[in-house]
C-alpha cells in the first residue's frame, strides 16, 4: 500500500481512467514461484468492465508471468504519469521558519486485481489491435494465421485502490 495523504488522494475514477489511457504502460507487480516480479506492459482500459474497469494486456508466451503468479492473490499494476521535485525554497513559509522539506509530486494509479489468463489466440488477437488503428496501414502480424507468441491477454480489476 502506497502512503497518500488525504488532501492528495484522487478519488474520481474517469481521472484515474484518463491517467491509464494517457499512460498505458504499467508495471504489473506479481508474486510467482521465486519471488516478486515486475513487468512492464501496456495496457488498454476496458472502462465496462465492472465497478472499476479492468485492464487488458498480453505477454509473450515465453514471459512466465503467465504461467507463474498466485491466481488466489491480487496483482498490482502501476500507471505512472508526470513527476517533480518541488524545493522547499518555492513555499513562503520557508523564509518565515525555515521548517519547510522537499518533496517529489506525481501522479500514479494503483490498480489492484487477479489475473485472469486466455491461453487462446483469437482472444489474444481480438485486442492486438488497440494500438494499430490509429496508424494509417495496420499491421497484419496477428492475423497471419500462426500460433500467437503471446499467450493470453492479461485481465485485472483497476480497482480498489489508487
Amino acid at each position: 500500500m502506497v502512503y497518500v495523504p488525504e488532501h492528495f488522494a484522487e478519488t474520481d475514477t474517469a481521472a484515474m481512467h484518463g491517467l491509464i489511457r494517457a499512460f498505458p504502460l504499467g508495471t504489473l507487480v506479481t508474486l510467482g514461484a521465486e519471488g516478486i516480479f515486475a513487468n512492464h506492459i501496456p495496457f488498454v482500459l476496458d472502462a465496462r468492465g465492472g465497478e472499476h474497469g479492468r485492464l487488458l494486456g498480453h505477454v509473450a508466451r515465453n514471459n512466465a508471468v503467465w504461467c507463474d503468479h498466485d491466481p488466489d492473490t491480487d496483482s498490482l499494476v502501476v500507471f505512472q504519469s508526470v513527476e517533480a521535485y518541488i524545493t522547499p525554497n518555492w513555499y513562503a513559509t520557508k523564509r518565515e521558519t525555515h521548517e519547510v522539506v522537499p518533496t517529489w509530486n506525481y501522479a500514479v494509479v494503483h490498480a489492484y486485481g487477479r489475473i485472469i489468463v486466455h491461453d487462446d489466440g483469437k482472444w489474444v488477437r481480438s485486442g492486438g489491435h488497440a494500438y494499430e488503428a490509429a496508424r494509417g496501414v495496420p499491421t497484419k502480424a496477428l492475423e497471419n494465421g500462426r500460433r500467437p507468441t503471446a499467450v493470453y491477454r492479461f485481465q485485472s480489476g483497476a480497482d480498489r485502490r489508487h
